[in-house]
């Protein structure tokens, strides 16, 4: 049984994509999409369309009371609006710095 050929359209590469904003979003503002993190290069006026990257290494916000190193896996908590080491919550990327347990902050590369 022969298989059918598929082919793909190129669209873009794919760093950057256009997002539609259902509120109000800041430059540099995490944007969490379905299961993972973008961060949003421009200011997007609800209801309209801006760019928001889904890779490169961000300093975020993240939660105080665990340590992590370099390469450990992090997700975004939507609800407190920082970096957790739970999964279940957004994918976020992985640290790419250490972060000593009382650190409020941590450089992420996303996705």
């Amino acid at each position: 049984m022969a298989t059918k050929t598929a082919f793909a359209e190129y669209v873009q590469a794919g760093e950057n994509i256009d997002y539609t904003a259902t509120s109000d979003v800041a430059y540099l503002q995490v944007v969490p999409l379905v299961s993972r993190i973008g961060v949003a290069l421009e200011p997007i006026a609800k209801g309209e369309s801006g760019t928001v990257t889904l890779t490169g290494a961000f300093r975020l916000p993240a939660a105080t009371g665990t340590a992590l190193s370099v390469g450990t896996k992090v997700y975004w908590d939507e609800t407190a609006g920082n970096v957790t080491t739970t999964p279940g919550d957004l994918v976020a990327g992985i640290a790419v710095e250490n972060k000593a347990e009382a650190g409020t902050t941590v450089v992420v590369r996303i996705n």
